[in-house]
């Protein structure tokens, strides 16, 4: 992938529902300049069950919305933020890690 790309940043809110189960919704929390980098596939361990997931580095100007724990939802897919990095060599850039589950 190249170029940039405008992503929907929307923030996850979980409630309980009367069965007792959970309910995700997001609330939308405005939009964001990114550029992709590349797709890579790997497999994750958790309570015994493998499970493979995408994830990915991208590069944005830096935003104090953009945290650990919020969705970036571009080209038809919705990415979980788990990590933001400070990119020293040019100021005002962050690079997010972003995972989602295929």
């Amino acid at each position: 992938m190249s170029g940039r790309r405008l992503a929907e940043l929307l923030a996850a809110t979980e409630t309980q529902t009367p069965q007792g189960g959970q309910a995700v919704s997001y609330a939308p929390l405005g939009w964001v300049w990114i550029r992709p980098g590349a797709r890579r596939r790997r497999e994750r361990t958790e309570a015994g069950m493998t499970r493979m997931i995408e994830t990915m580095r991208v590069e944005a100007r830096a935003d104090p919305r953009l945290v650990a724990g919020r969705v970036l939802r571009f080209d038809g897919d919705d990415w979980t933020v788990v990590a933001v990095e400070i990119d020293a060599s040019r100021p005002g850039r962050v690079n997010p890690d972003l995972e989602r589950r295929p």
